[in-house]
């Protein structure tokens, strides 16, 4: 039974544990992740050798959206006649031709058909559409002239997600010698972390825009996939991945703004490269020099928010809410070239590590005090902060809230397990402790265990004491079992009487008892309870004669002597084993009345201090000129008869 009920617990601590790391690693971890990246990862600018022409609000403002394609043709002119760049990155989707302006159409086709270092974008569609979708010949034909060799060698495909190609006007399809997928997925919480540099579609990979144009820059290289890389079939780049249904991903290694501007690399207004073109082209000095582009990577793109509708290119990025898209692409292919990338912890080394930090502080809580394990585990929890913050500066994408929490849980469970034996330890030694002393002492030694010191105070209280009559010749006739079992079997009976008078049994002397009234429980009747412990006392006595005689036992009388007066309650001893007890004349006076039963051949006696307190409640007979060894002067004693009432 005990092993089910442990078996139960440990079931259901594993499955909130399972639950809790799920409920973290979704949605707290993506949080920290972002937090990491900010303040750590995105710790330089991007490459210098990016330009990123953006038709921003200046340029909107000049030529009012939307815009013809000719004006396009100005900014495209000025890289392809008068400056040199490696290549261009034009993060724009083509789908529709201008019908009310064929011929600004055909002067921008005209100019992008001269231009061999284009990378012009494409998209994908999540649902098939016989009206947007591309038909079945155009996918062969789009298939043949764009894809490039990406040799698929994953053990397991992330299957079609995409379920067709948004297609080109014909004149633009066939004017475009190289194409790459805009596509930039969003998380579940709205952000871009990662970018998927291989589309899948129809079983068939594509690149991406950065792809496309790394693999431009590297004599159009070929790519293998695998379970954990893209890898170039020349260059021997790895990009680190992992899979998803709508892609091979990898994380996104942000850089640092550019002040407080949405970019990470150097921006140039649409506008002063298409006046600059117009200068040049009527022989005056450009605004801008085309040779400051010589061998840069250009890349074009909107990021309009609120000037010209549809012409909005934000994103949600760890680095910055309104991220430029065009940046988030110039920032993936700067990765490439670079070769600077962000790796991914794997899962099972995640959950090795919180498992190991949960460990860890479990068996400190076991092993150490509260104080010394929470500030271990406290330490440990600043530790690891640190060295997530260097993996994430470095590079590497680890599990920052997840090992923390599951580590701050764990300490629940395992203080809250830890107080719960304790309190049963507590209650075991308190009960076991118990059967040595009273537990009205144990109680008050628990509630001022910080303050448990050497001394007491002198306090009025009445002291009882009982012995039986004539118990040494009794017990030479009887064997020592026989002895025990009659004494217990006394003692047993008389503790609960002693306890329902609000009296302390101090202890047990031989076959004695002493008994104390009015401390440590507060008592202001207590010589009244005494005498009327003692009377239940010896009516108890009665009956167990007569069950002792029916079973064959000696018959047994008992003594009581009882005094009143003023003593010193306390703890006595030394500071390793102290005793709990009534120091004074009065206690010898108590126990020298109860051994003059035997003299008067009584069984209750009372001092005249007690008589005093109690005369309305008791019937005596008084025993004058008592002479009490120790004592000067003679003294009155008084046996109890009856109670009155």
């Amino acid at each position: 039974m005990k092993f089910l009920k442990a078996l139960l617990v440990f079931i259901s601590i594993l499955i909130f544990m399972l639950i809790a790391y799920s409920i973290s690693n979704n949605f707290f971890e993506p949080k920290a992740f972002n937090f990491m990246v900010k303040n750590f990862t995105a710790s330089k600018s991007g490459s210098e050798d990016f330009a990123i022409i953006v038709i921003d609000d200046k340029s909107i403002g000049k030529y009012r959206w939307p815009w013809k394609r000719e004006l396009y043709c100005k900014i495209f002119n000025y890289f392809s006649e008068y400056a040199k760049p490696s290549v261009i990155v034009n993060d724009s989707i083509f789908s529709t031709l201008d019908i009310e302006n064929p011929q600004s159409d055909l002067k921008y086709l005209k100019s992008i058909k001269q231009m061999d270092n284009l990378v012009s974008g494409f998209d994908l569609l999540i649902t098939s559409d016989s009206d947007t979708g591309a038909s079945a010949s155009y996918e062969k034909k789009f298939d043949k002239k764009f894809r490039i060799d990406i040799q698929d060698k994953r053990t397991i495909s992330s299957g079609n997600y995409y379920q067709a190609i948004l297609p080109f006007p014909e004149p633009y399809f066939n004017s475009i010698k190289m194409v790459g997928a805009v596509k930039t997925p969003v998380s579940r919480d709205s952000f871009l972390r990662s970018i998927p540099y291989v589309i899948q579609y129809d079983n068939k990979l594509y690149p991406s825009l950065a792809l496309r144009a790394y693999s431009y820059l590297h004599g159009n290289e070929g790519y293998i996939v695998n379970d954990d890389y893209i890898i170039g079939q020349h260059s021997n780049i790895k990009i680190p991945r992992n899979s998803d249904i709508s892609g091979v991903y990898s994380f996104i290694k942000y850089y640092k703004r550019i002040g407080t501007s949405n970019y990470s690399h150097k921006i140039y207004s649409a506008l002063d490269i298409m006046e600059s073109y117009d200068q040049l082209k009527s022989g005056h000095k450009p605004s801008i020099n085309p040779h400051e582009f010589d061998n840069k990577i250009i890349f074009v793109g909107a990021n309009v928010k609120a000037a010209a509708t549809g012409l909005s290119d934000v994103q949600r990025t760890p680095i910055s809410n309104e991220h430029s898209g065009v940046d988030v692409q110039a920032t993936a292919l700067d990765n490439l070239l670079s070769e600077d990338f962000m790796y991914q912890v794997e899962p099972f080394e995640n959950l090795l590590i919180t498992f190991s930090i949960m460990l860890v502080a479990y068996l400190l809580i076991r092993n150490f005090s509260v104080f010394v394990s929470a500030t271990l585990i406290s330490l440990i929890s600043i530790i690891y902060i640190f060295i997530c913050a260097n993996c994430f500066y470095n590079g590497i994408a680890i599990s920052v809230i997840t090992p923390i929490s599951l580590e701050l849980i764990t300490m629940i469970f395992a203080y809250s397990h830890r107080f719960i034996l304790e309190g049963k330890n507590k209650e075991k030694i308190k009960s076991a402790m118990g059967k040595y002393i009273s537990e009205d002492i144990m109680k008050s030694v628990v509630k001022n265990i910080d303050e448990l010191k050497l001394g007491g105070k002198k306090a009025n209280v009445t002291v009882l004491f009982s012995d039986i009559r004539g118990f040494t010749s009794i017990s030479e006739k009887l064997s020592a079992d026989e002895v025990s079992v009659i004494l217990n079997e006394y003692f047993t009976e008389m503790e609960p009487i002693v306890t329902k008078h609000h009296g302390v049994i101090n202890k047990f002397i031989g076959d004695a008892v002493m008994v104390i009234f009015g401390e440590p429980i507060q008592d202001e009747n207590h010589p009244v309870n005494a005498i009327r412990c003692a009377a239940e006392m010896l009516e108890k006595v009665n009956e167990l004669q007569q069950k002792w005689l029916s079973e064959g036992k000696p018959k047994i009388e008992i003594g009581v002597g009882i005094n009143t007066g003023e003593a010193f309650v306390g703890n006595i001893g030394s500071e390793k084993r102290m005793e709990y007890t009534v120091i004074g004349d009065m206690v010898n006076l108590a126990s020298r009345i109860e051994s003059y039963n035997k003299t008067y051949k009584t069984n209750f006696l009372i001092s005249s201090s007690t008589y005093a307190c109690v005369k309305n409640i008791v019937d005596v007979i008084k025993i004058s000129n008592v002479t009490i060894r120790g004592k000067s002067k003679k003294m009155d004693l008084y046996e109890v008869i009856s109670l009155i009432g």
